[in-house]
Formats: structure tokens, sequence, C-alpha cells
């Protein structure tokens, strides 16, 4: 009997949906069910973005750079959920037992990791606005909106190709298998250096600040700095159109190339029958 090689599921947007909603569900009641949670992901970055503030005005800095750091301690929340609970998830599914039922179930993966995308970022969402207005009051940070819809536009295209490169970074992490939580923990403090969490990400140079567009928060981050404050466009690494542009050029990238992905682990895993091994 010869060993299958493709898979085919059917296609069904309802199927799709109806996927999305209930991969959600469990994210969106679970962070509301263990309150200690929110405490905790609201405290602890209030207490980075503690340090930075009384370092930036022991030096004498622009209270800009106060505003930048509130905004940047509100932006590590989506770090950390793409990070350990996107891009690291189909790895703790396999060693659960799940991935072998997401692989054949009829859904779509990539509607499974939606739901997913979706569910943590409502929540996280929520954290990182009370981190900005908790921050904004604690430290008098003075916000002056260029645009809202601008600004709300920027903010919607960052979440997208962010949550794109988190769903093509959770196949990634399952075929590396247990060097995921290796690369996951390599890869956050990086992040908050090249992304200019706590400074204008033009203070890296031209060159280094053009590497890291490459990562979403990073560009995303500058442009709505650019349209919140006043000061925000003289200390803009690109002008907000060209980063938007970006921006819509990585929210393809990330999405196609998580499609290709997934296709492909999930070709994977029914040639070889291992990929939801833990052994592997």
């Amino acid at each position: 009997m010869e060993r299958a090689t493709s898979i085919a599921k059917p296609y069904s947007t309802r199927l799709f949906f109806q996927t999305v909603i209930a991969r959600a569900y469990p994210r969106v009641i679970g962070a509301q069910r263990e309150k200690s949670w929110m405490f905790f992901d609201i405290f602890l970055p209030l207490l980075a973005v503690s340090a930075y503030v009384f370092v930036y005005r022991a030096i004498g800095a622009p209270e800009t750079y106060v505003g930048f750091v509130v905004m940047g301690g509100a932006m590590t929340a989506f770090w950390m959920n793409i990070l350990w609970s996107m891009s690291s998830q189909l790895f703790w599914e396999k060693e659960q037992g799940n991935l072998a039922l997401y692989i054949i179930a009829p859904n779509s993966m990539m509607a499974i990791l939606l739901g997913m995308a979706l569910g943590g970022m409502l929540a996280t969402t929520l954290r990182a606005f009370v981190i900005v207005i908790i921050g904004g009051m604690l430290f008098g940070v003075q916000f002056s909106v260029s645009s809202f819809s601008a600004l709300f536009g920027t903010f919607i295209l960052t979440m997208v190709a962010l949550y794109g490169m988190g769903m093509m970074f959770s196949s990634l992490f399952l075929l590396l298998n247990r060097e995921a939580w290796h690369l996951a923990s390599l890869a956050q403090e990086p992040i908050y250096l090249l992304s200019g969490f706590y400074f204008p990400l033009k203070s890296l140079g031209f060159w280094v600040a053009a590497g890291a567009s490459i990562i979403p928060l990073a560009i995303g981050m500058d442009a709505m700095r650019q349209l919140v404050f006043p000061s925000g466009p003289s200390l803009g690494f690109l002008s907000v159109p060209i980063e938007l542009v970006i921006l819509v050029i990585l929210s393809v990238v990330f999405l196609v190339g998580a499609r290709y992905l997934l296709a492909y682990m999930e070709r994977l895993a029914i040639r070889e029958g291992r990929l939801t091994d833990s052994r592997r």
C-alpha cells in the first residue's frame, strides 16, 4: 500500500470562520478566568517602563522619550504573546498530543492559528491599553494624536504583519522541534533592542534600523510614535507613508510564507508519519 504524500482538505468559508471563533474562544474566556495573569501582565511591564523613565529623567532626556518608553512597554505585550502563545504553540500542542488532531481535522491550520491570534490579540490589546493609560497618568505623558484613522490603520497593519510572522514561526519552531524553546528564549531580548521598544529606532543607525525593519513591531511602532507625539516625526526613522508600505509588504510576505510552511508541515506529517511524535 502506497504511503500518502499529500493532503487535500475540503475548503469551506463557513468551516473556516467557525474554526477561527472556536479557537479564539478559549483564549478570550481563559484570560478572564485567571485574574492573576492579568495583574502580572500589566504590573511587570510597568516595572521595566518605570526603570527606563527614571533613567531618562536622570540624564535630562526630552519628555518625548518618556512617552516612547510607555508606548514601547505596552507593545511588549504583543511580542510576548507572539513569541510564547503563537510561535511556540504548535510545539506545545505536539507535546500535549493535540497536534495530530489538528492535522487530521478537516479544517484549515491557518484558521486554527488565526483563531489563536485573534483570541490572544483581544486580551493583549486590552492589557496594552491599560498600560498606556496607567503609564501616561503616572508619568504625565502628553499624547497628541494627529490622525486617529491613520493611527488605527497603522496599528491594524502592524498586527496583521506581526501575527503573520507568528504563524510562519510556529511552523519553523515545530520543524526544529525541541530547539523551539531555545529559539524563543534567544529571540526575546534581542527583539527588544532591535525594535526600539524604549528608544527611537533611528538611534540604531540607518543600516541597523533598516535591517530591523523586517520586524513589524519596529517599523509599526516607529510610525505610531510619529502619529502620537508632536516631536515624533523628527525622531522617526522613515516617513509614515513609507513605513505603511513596508508594513503592507511584510504582511503579504509573512502570510504567504505562513501558508506555504503550514502546508509543507502537513505534507511532512503525512509522508513521514513522525512529525507529531514528541521524540522527533
